[in-house]
């Protein structure tokens, strides 16, 4: 079978009727929301592992008792459908459990990038109306102060070690112990899921709310456009932060959809990636031109055995030839995949098609199947093609 063979039966689609006026293309086959994505998972994968942090490995029927007693502590503490939860928190297998439990109780979840400092939190928390945050201990001195944010009525500490919880936090191992929610919220599928702020380069970070139809297309859009099984097989390494729209999409929802496997990665550094990837055998991955081409730099990568590695998707900026000529040496089974979204588009937009990439590096693709695109000018006025932008 030829790289460009390895595409899955076309999907049928039909065009629905969603956000009160819009029709739009939709896969016809379809998780109705994202608790249905999680429960047919939860049911068809018992015991395959859904999360590999470290020397903790967690398999679906873990994950899925885990997030209950989660949500049920969340729903005793008073968080209810509808609710903000934040979630400041590294790639750790908590952060899927938090999202998994949010979904439960129909909470919307706001990642937090852990690099941000106390005003950029104070913001962002006290913007979105969070109800409830789920931090790292040790990022307890960014948050923001009670008076700033009077909403703010839980406070969860996640740590590595048995201290104790700082002031004015709930430990996360009394969250973990509570008793079951024992159900799931009833949502619509255009009910806001997850809010993500963007950079905010133009102003204040603003905050991208992301449906559960937009998240549920995205991980049908990745499984058909790169041929991903639904048997358990597929694992991936976790290089980006699982609070960034790609890590939390196009990995952690990703795999939970095809019952696979989100290996945690708290960092990225090229070796330990490399070691990562040959000991999980890795099959899916997505990151950065530049970790790749850091991965190339190892003078060992020739010596990892990554023969199970089959899809390289890559996105945010393009993908130097040399790089696809030397990654086309070394790992003659690996499938590079450009791919182009945003925060505000739930990831993909445009995916290239399979086999494609070696003779098309100047190029993100196509667009997805449920996505249509126009180019506009400055004047709103729709481009033909061929019209080259100005710089």
């Amino acid at each position: 079978m030829s790289q460009t063979d390895q595409t899955n039966p076309a999907p049928v689609l039909r065009r629905e009727l969603h956000f009160g006026d819009r029709v739009l293309p939709c896969y016809a086959d379809r998780p109705a929301d994202l608790g249905a994505l999680v429960r047919a998972t939860f049911s068809r994968m018992v015991e395959a592992e859904a999360v590999i942090d470290g020397d903790r490995r967690m398999t679906y029927a873990g994950l899925e008792a885990a997030s209950d007693r989660v949500a049920g502590a969340l729903a005793a503490a008073g968080v209810a459908q509808g609710d903000r939860v934040g979630l400041l928190l590294g790639n750790r297998a908590e952060i899927v459990t938090a999202w998994v439990a949010c979904i439960r109780l129909g909470a919307i979840a706001v990642p937090l990038n852990t690099r941000e400092q106390k005003p950029e939190l104070t913001y962002v928390l006290g913007n979105c109306g969070a109800k409830a945050v789920i931090f790292e201990d040790e990022l307890a001195d960014r948050l923001p102060d009670a008076a700033d944010v009077p909403a703010l009525a839980l406070r969860i500490a996640v740590g590595d070690g048995d201290g104790p919880a700082p002031a004015g936090a709930v430990p996360w191992a009394e969250i973990e112990a509570g008793r079951p929610f024992g159900g799931w919220a009833a949502v619509g599928e255009d009910d806001t899921a997850v809010i993500l702020y963007t950079s905010g380069t133009t102003g204040k970070p603003k905050g991208a709310e992301l449906s559960h139809i937009n998240i549920v297309h995205s991980c049908e859009h990745y499984v058909d456009h790169m041929a991903l099984t639904m048997d358990g097989r597929e694992r991936s390494v976790l290089a980006v932060p699982a609070t960034h729209v790609t890590g939390l999409v196009a990995v952690v929802a990703l795999m939970i959809r095809v019952g696979g496997a989100t290996v945690m990665m708290r960092a990225f550094k090229a070796p330990a990636f490399l070691k990562l990837a040959e000991a999980e055998r890795m099959t899916y991955g997505i990151m950065v031109p530049a970790m790749y081409n850091l991965c190339l730099l190892q003078p060992d990568f020739a010596g990892y055995d990554l023969a199970a590695w089959r899809i390289g998707g890559y996105g945010g900026a393009p993908m130097p030839m040399a790089t696809i000529t030397r990654l086309a040496e070394l790992l003659p089974g690996l499938i590079l995949v450009n791919a182009y979204g945003a925060t505000e588009t739930t990831s993909p937009s445009t995916i290239m098609p399979l086999g494609e990439g070696a003779t098309r590096g100047d190029t993100v693709g196509r667009p997805v199947r449920c996505a249509e695109i126009r180019i506009m000018d400055e004047a709103g006025r729709e481009v033909a093609p061929g019209v080259l932008a100005r710089t």
